[in-house]
């Protein structure tokens, strides 16, 4: 005799829709802007990442900055995978893309 699965639904989560869900990715897509603004120009300063070991890296690479990310607003996955792509196909960049992305977002904010 087989059981059924058993399946958990989280029923904590919310949905939005319309306005609110358009504001919600433009404010996750600037966040993951301003967290690498820093790391571009002449005056770019080092992040210090923390992994779970304990391990401590210092590094201006944004795209090594947001490979160490765990975001879980799918916006905020999007830029991220922005990044990847810039990165596998051009191999430069991705801090760079990475900010006009966010940009373009703060522009088209109502």
């Amino acid at each position: 005799m087989q059981q059924s699965p058993v399946i958990v639904v989280n029923t904590s989560k919310q949905r939005e829709s319309g306005h609110k869900a358009q504001m919600s990715n433009i404010a996750a897509g600037k966040t993951v802007a301003d967290v690498v603004r820093t790391c571009l120009g002449p005056r770019a300063m080092l992040k210090m990442l923390l992994d779970p070991m304990g391990g401590i890296t210092l590094t201006n690479d944004g795209f090594a900055i947001l490979r160490e990310c765990e975001v879980a607003h799918p916006a905020a996955k999007s830029m991220i995978e922005l990044s990847r792509t810039q990165d596998d196909e051009v191999g430069d960049g991705t801090t760079s893309v990475i900010i006009l992305a966010g940009e373009m977002l703060a522009i088209s904010a109502p």
